[in-house]
């Protein structure tokens, strides 16, 4: 029989291969990365309705991306504000809103496009934009809306990625009763917002999914916090009579001074008793919270200012990470948001019941042009727009660039607007957040 040595040695080899490494009892063996959680809509709702910070992940980027929202510009000046009056009627700014916090929130927007036409037409056949008399509605929803996604798969083909069809829910309720009825739609009649889909799948994904452990982490970290605080302070009553004490005794007395010490009440003890108040040590927690919070905001691409709702729109200081934030929005706002809505205002164009009566979005001048997301004070303003205007000066000045080339760069081929939007280079971004953080550091304040 072998000696309990021996059998140690069979077991034990290396120390670094004991309980707790490289085997299957070792925890960070069994973590291993690129295990998906995919979440179900019901998982999604609750996830947002219990947790605020997740609210703010997905709304606070969607509100800032249409809060102020746009500019139509175009020769025929009140044309351009009867399209804008046209899209408030429709509450455009509202669906669009909508349809980007759904596609954070559950991978895919949506807004309906509900339309008059000339003739009778089906909802799986294409909008023909010739044929339009009037939009008359615009109804964001999300891809809980949809039982399926139809889309091109054929590598060869032009259009080969992108939905062709959707067969949606239209289910409708009256008092008790539901309805089920399930169209197929075709693509055209409805705005898609999504940014985030795998290859082989056809939905988009939630940026909730991949948010998911960090949510996870954030919310034990509440708890613990809590806990922490809930037992931050405690007394420790010592006495040499505790050890003569039976266990029932003891239970019975901890019970009794526990209520009457559990406020600052006066305390009557013995001599040889003490009567102490103990903290419960918070060494090291600040850094675990950092830590916690700067992995969800690099996961969500948002600042942690922005993350706990610093006031939106507003420069503090040098703050390179909003300001880049706000880059990132603008990003969105001209690579997916602004085809969407052009094709709305092509579709109010080429409406015949719309301002303007039927127009070809191809005969006349047109853009969209977002408006600032956000402002620095006025004296800031007034110093930056001065050294944009000196650098064109020298620019022009040493035949570099014509005063025509300067006038269209800087205020387009509308003419002089009244707002000023500064959206340069990195060099013009770097020059103008040391002009913040210049004024930022001789005012001496935040504020």
């Amino acid at each position: 029989m072998l000696s309990l040595l021996e059998q140690a040695k069979q077991y034990v080899v290396d120390f670094m291969q004991g309980h707790g490494k490289a085997n299957a009892k070792d925890k960070l063996t069994r973590q291993v990365p690129g295990v998906r959680r995919k979440l179900t809509h019901a998982e999604i709702s609750a996830l947002y309705a219990d947790n605020p910070i997740v609210q703010n992940i997905v709304d606070i980027p969607a509100e800032d991306m249409t809060r102020h929202w746009f500019t139509l510009r175009m020769q025929d000046d009140k044309l351009a504000q009867d399209i804008m009056a046209r899209l408030a009627d429709l509450n455009a700014q509202g669906a669009f809103k909508k349809a980007r916090m759904y596609e954070r929130m559950r991978g895919d927007g949506f807004i309906s496009l509900g339309v008059t036409q000339k003739s009778k037409f089906e909802l799986q056949d294409p909008l023909r934009f010739d044929n339009l008399l009037s939009v008359d509605y615009l109804h964001p929803f999300s891809s809980m809306k949809v039982n399926e996604f139809l889309i091109n798969d054929d590598v060869f083909d032009g259009a080969y990625g992108k939905l062709e069809k959707l067969r949606i829910n239209r289910a409708s309720r009256s008092g008790i009763q539901a309805v089920e009825t399930e169209s197929l739609v075709h693509y055209s009649r409805v705005l898609h917002d999504q940014t985030r889909r795998l290859e082989d799948e056809e939905q988009g994904m939630s940026l909730l999914e991949t948010l998911y452990d960090a949510i996870t982490v954030l919310d034990t970290s509440l708890w613990s916090v809590g806990q922490i605080l809930h037992d931050f302070t405690f007394k420790v009553y010592a006495s040499e009579d505790v050890k003569n004490v039976s266990p029932a005794e003891k239970k019975e007395m901890s019970m009794l001074l526990d209520f009457m010490f559990r406020t600052e009440a006066l305390a009557i003890i013995g001599k040889d008793e003490s009567l102490t108040k103990q903290t419960t040590p918070v060494a090291g927690i600040k850094d675990l919270l950092d830590f916690t919070w700067d992995y969800i905001a690099a996961a969500a691409r948002m600042p942690k200012s922005v993350i706990k709702g610093q006031e939106a729109g507003t420069l503090t200081g040098a703050q390179y990470d909003v300001m880049n934030y706000y880059a990132r929005i603008t990003s969105a706002q001209e690579n997916e948001m602004k085809p969407l809505l052009e094709q709305l205002i092509r579709m109010l164009m080429w409406a015949e019941k719309e301002p303007g009566g039927r127009i070809d979005p191809d005969s006349i001048e047109w853009e969209i042009k977002f408006n600032p997301l956000w402002s620095v004070d006025s004296k800031t303003d007034a110093e930056i727009r001065k050294i944009v205007a000196e650098t064109d000066q020298i620019y022009v000045s040493n035949g570099i660039i014509t005063a025509d080339e300067v006038r269209e760069a800087r205020f387009g081929q509308f003419g002089i607007a009244d707002n000023f939007k500064f959206s340069g280079d990195d060099a013009d971004w770097q020059r103008m957040a040391g002009e913040v953080y210049g004024k930022w550091k001789e005012n001496g304040t935040h504020g």
